[in-house]
């Protein structure tokens, strides 16, 4: 029976391994501003990147490697862990097993490149341009070069960084995570891409490794499995990070070996318009499953890559999705979909396992989103946070590795014309052109018996808080 952490401020913490000599209780906390927690009864160590986190196996354990992987419009519950009825997940059922399965972990927003903005930055999209876009669809628009991000400022303690797969951070020649931190790309820049031919929402070709096109017409989910597994077999000199971005099981609704339906969407693309990408006429539950297990058989053949290369023990794997799921995903019970603020939209598995520091057959129910993951990954890493970038996340890292409760605070998502605000159990939501409504999630994950009337005062605290961390943000700009 897994054990359970519940909602934050009640039920007991997640199990762990001993702390040990690893991170300084004051020390690991200061990196993020959050307050110190009383001292240890073991004596502990400063973290940097020449000290140990802790004896493994006989060597030493340094900071984790890290590998963070996204699907793409992967839906709450595709997984057979979280309650697919249909699809088989072996190998993230196991991943999670391994360690710990998040039932109410987040998206840093309803859309794809306003997640990989939070998560890149640690702070809300609204706080840059660029995140604005929901998603970026031109190329007006990218993450500022400028922009301290989790890979640059690893890479400044230390780290080796890379990035495999889906960018949609911005275009060439002025965007690239090659200008914000990352050592190297092999991947697609865009929203989505045709996953034999390579072509964009434009038409374009979109397949890269650095900035230079790449050719391949091979399935993509297949050349981004071999090139991860490649990465992670490594004789790497230094701890590494490396972002695995899938475009699986976005649109079109392709799987290997369907060559034809491939060339009728090419075709359809070649004559003009988005039509043919979005496969508006194509896909189906059955085609979506076979993504859906692919995409699965792809992380279990990265994971094997990993443990044959000896660093299993040593590296932190993650595994989400970017947003909620979309035409033929399970979402049950949730409301809502993509591009929503209802649960259905922002809500997505979410695994983690670390074998050197955490314990395995864990279940957490804390409420968390994008953002404190980069705000935990850096503190992990040693490395520090640029003061003149505040994040909006906080790190977990006492929560995951002492058990320590995180303070209650809010979490906060908007899109053009949608509001929502967690808080406990309570969740503030405003969608297009509705009433504003409040649900207590602990009994109503479907988002449909409306509190609003039964508790005003909760409610417009609620809204006041929207309110406040909505005026530090930049506006929309207007609609042309």
């Amino acid at each position: 029976m897994p054990l359970r952490h519940s909602n934050i401020g009640s039920g007991n913490p997640l199990t762990r391994r001993a702390f040990g000599t690893a991170v300084g209780a004051t020390a690991a906390t200061a990196a993020v501003g959050l307050p110190a927690a009383p001292a240890a009864a073991a004596p502990a160590a400063t973290a940097t990147h020449e000290q140990p986190f802790r004896a493994a196996r006989g060597r030493h354990s340094r900071r984790p490697n890290i590998l963070f992987i996204l699907g793409d419009d992967l839906g709450w519950a595709d997984l057979s862990s979280y309650g697919s009825p249909d699809i088989r997940t072996p190998n993230l059922d196991r991943l999670g097993r391994q360690g710990v399965r998040f039932t109410d972990a987040y998206a840093g927003s309803a859309t794809c490149s306003p997640t990989r903005f939070s998560l890149y930055t640690g702070r809300y999209p609204g706080r840059t341009k660029g995140g604005l876009a929901e998603p970026i669809a031109d190329r007006s628009v990218g993450l500022d070069p400028t922009h301290p991000t989790l890979a640059s400022l690893l890479r400044g303690a230390g780290y080796a960084t890379a990035l495999i797969g889906k960018w949609h951070c911005g275009y060439l020649p002025d965007y690239s995570p090659t200008k914000s931190g990352w050592d190297e790309f092999f991947g697609n820049f865009g929203g989505a891409l045709e996953y034999y031919s390579k072509l964009g929402l434009g038409g374009e070709y979109d397949l890269y490794e650095g900035d230079a096109e790449y050719k391949d017409l091979r399935y993509y989910t297949r050349i981004l499995t071999e090139r991860a597994s490649e990465y992670v077999q490594r004789d790497h000199d230094k701890p590494w990070l490396l972002n695995l971005n899938f475009t699986t099981p976005h649109w079109p609704w392709i799987a290997e070996g369907d060559t034809a339906e491939s060339a009728e969407i090419v075709r359809k693309i070649k004559e003009g318009g988005l039509g043919g990408l979005f496969h508006a006429d194509g896909g189906s539950l059955a085609k979506y499953k076979e993504m859906v297990e692919d995409l699965d058989r792809s992380v279990g053949e990265v994971l094997k890559a990993l443990k044959r290369s000896g660093q299993e023990e040593d590296t932190l794997v993650f595994f989400a999705s970017d947003n909620g799921g979309e035409r033929f995903s399970y979402q049950w019970p949730l409301s809502g979909n993509k591009s929503s603020l209802q649960e259905g939209g922002i809500r997505v598995p979410a695994v983690l396992r670390w074998p050197a520091r955490i314990d395995a057959h864990q279940v957490s129910e804390l409420p968390l989103f994008s953002p404190d993951w980069t705000a935990t990954l850096l503190e992990l890493g040693g490395a520090r946070p640029d003061p003149a970038y505040p994040l909006d996340g906080i790190s977990l890292t006492g929560y995951l590795l002492r058990g320590e409760q995180p303070k209650e605070r809010d979490l906060f998502w908007r899109v053009r014309g949608e509001r929502a605000l967690r808080r406990g159990d309570w969740k503030y939501y405003r969608g297009n052109g509705g009433p504003d409504q409040l649900f207590n999630l602990a009994h109503d994950q479907r988002e449909q018996a409306d509190r609003a009337a039964a508790e005003p005062e909760l409610l417009a605290d609620l809204r006041a808080a929207w309110e406040r961390t909505d005026a530090g943000l930049l506006p929309y700009p207007k609609a042309s």
